[in-house]
């Protein structure tokens, strides 16, 4: 992929990114990344879920990828964070 349309998935309702990714594809985007870590990841499958399923039927997931990030916590230590990457295309 050349150019990443990305959704980053965080603590908002999940509508709010639902829209935001039907209005990348609306917009004449082929494909669309949903990005999320931690807590939001299941937040994220539910995004790409309901815009499968329930709006555009004709998107299909590419590829998930799945990592750890290393972040510093508020006390300095290291923690790692689970990430997803979602791709879905037209």
């Amino acid at each position: 992929m050349a150019e990443e349309h990305v959704v980053f998935v965080g603590n908002k309702p999940v509508m709010n990114y639902v829209l935001a990714t039907i209005t990348q594809f609306n917009e004449g985007v082929g494909n669309v990344v949903i990005k999320a870590r931690g807590r939001a990841i299941s937040r994220a499958v539910d995004v790409a879920e309901i815009v499968r399923n329930r709006f555009l039927p004709g998107v299909k997931v590419d590829e998930i990828k799945i990592d750890t990030e290393e972040l510093d916590s508020a006390q300095g230590r290291q923690m790692n964070v689970s990430t997803i990457e979602i791709y879905l295309s037209k």
